[in-house]
């Protein structure tokens, strides 16, 4: 084969979207180390930050998403798109990618959308059970499309369809300690069983509530303990509640975890928001889980994600409005019932996709090969 291969990566916006992005580009520097990888975000999002971190370089586009409560503001939003088209042809003109991977996010649609009209091969990932509308646009043309969740054929063309599942951090199964080594590392009890509750940097307020209003059955519970991260946004508000209020003995706060793989090592039970990437690393992991979805996100897809794995009896599910009363006396009735833990892990973990990373990888080489022939004919 002649020449390195050239690859486009675009979209972004979230971590959700990032995190997978760059897990893609390592997948396939890994197999084919001469690869040219360029990635294409929004300006302004946090990829602009994290892309070049992870040594990779990246283009910035003035995109932005339409404004559904403000249909006025759209007015703007419509001349950032057609800027946004004029400088991904540009971009594509000077890279020449043999093909182009969008993960969702503001950038990936006026990329992909011009990388198909100029014959470029085109891969789509989609993380969530219900499809965002910037790839269903794009499935039209593209060449792949790869999935996390059963019937997506719903949204996209059947015939295109591959399920690889969302890439995730092998370092959260390499790099674990053990579970009694990860429970003193925050300073709790080995012998207890240990809930962990994760809400995401802003996607945290009702977890936050929900601890918050029930620190008197916290303070209750002899056999059960909890590891807290309250988010950085909400940080202030929560040292506040404790400079009034006693934290209890068998409750870690802390506004972030750095180290994920350490708390999921420590946790027998998970309380999560429902995003794709945070449901693929718990399949992974094989935690039983509580998902309170967040109300907070396009066409609510969290909740369809949640449902995909209460289905399957995967997961525990209870919706954002409900959480402040019924999430933590589930918590506690599960996480002390050794057996409902035991077929939750063995449910999950059945769904886990470990190899993600890798198989999309392969299918974006296999795009960008053919290419690379049929330019050498």
């Amino acid at each position: 084969m002649n020449g390195a291969l050239r690859i486009i990566i675009s979209g972004g916006g979230t971590g959700g979207h990032i995190f997978p992005a760059i897990s893609i580009a390592n997948a396939i520097r890994t197999k084919l180390p001469d690869t040219q990888i360029l990635f294409v975000g929004a300006e302004g999002r946090m990829e602009m930050k994290r892309v070049p971190a992870a040594g990779y370089p990246i283009k910035g586009l003035p995109i932005c998403g339409f404004d559904r409560k403000n249909m006025l503001r759209n007015i703007g939003v419509l001349f950032k798109v057609m800027k946004s088209r004029q400088m991904a042809r540009r971009i594509i003109r000077d890279f020449q990618p043999m093909a182009a991977v969008g993960v969702g996010g503001y950038a990936s649609g006026p990329t992909l959308n011009v990388a198909e009209g100029m014959g470029i091969p085109t891969l789509i990932q989609e993380q969530n059970s219900y499809a965002g509308v910037t790839n269903k646009l794009l499935a039209q043309k593209a060449d792949r499309i790869c999935v996390a969740y059963d019937g997506m054929e719903r949204f996209f063309p059947k015939e295109k369809i591959i399920m690889t599942g969302n890439p995730v951090r092998q370092s959260l199964v390499d790099d674990c300690p053990p579970r009694e080594e990860a429970v003193r590392s925050f300073g709790l009890v080995p012998g207890k069983r240990t809930v962990l509750i994760v809400g995401g940097s802003l996607g945290a307020r009702t977890l936050n509530e929900c601890i918050l209003g029930n620190l008197p059955l916290i303070n209750q519970q002899s056999e059960v303990q909890f590891i807290w991260q309250t988010g950085g946004y909400y940080k202030a508000e929560i040292d506040a509640e404790f400079h009034n209020r006693e934290q209890p003995d068998n409750l870690f706060v802390t506004d972030f975890i750095a180290d994920m793989g350490t708390a999921y090592a420590a946790a027998d039970m998970v309380i999560s928001r429902a995003g794709a990437g945070s449901i693929s690393e718990l399949c992974l992991l094989g935690k039983p889980s509580i998902l309170v979805p967040s109300p907070n996100v396009a066409e609510d897809h969290q909740t369809k994600n949640a449902l995909a794995l209460v289905q399957k009896d995967a997961a525990l599910y209870v919706a954002d409005a409900d959480a402040r009363r019924t999430l933590l006396p589930m918590a506690i009735n599960t996480v002390t019932d050794a057996e409902r833990l035991e077929s939750l892990s063995r449910h999950i973990k059945q769904l886990a996709r470990p190899n993600a990373a890798d198989d999309i990888a392969d299918e974006v080489i296999a795009l960008a090969r053919q290419y690379q022939e049929q330019s050498q004919r």
